[in-house]
């Protein structure tokens, strides 16, 4: 069984767990119709992604 050979320090212990912090998600404008979308996902009031559409979208 493996066992640490020294102790960690404070500081190097705080940079392990400051990388399990929430991030607020980041949203792009949508280059036809200018709404907020995630990154890597098809705009669903448009249907666009990456300049062409690929979901039909059904007008409201």
């Amino acid at each position: 069984m493996a066992v640490p050979k020294r102790r960690q320090s404070k500081s190097r212990q705080k940079m392990r767990r400051g990388a399990n912090r929430w991030r607020a998600p980041i949203f792009k404008s949508c280059p036809e119709c200018g709404s907020k979308v995630p990154s890597h996902i098809a705009c669903p009031s448009c249907g666009y992604y990456r300049d062409r559409q690929v979901i039909e979208v059904e007008a409201l």
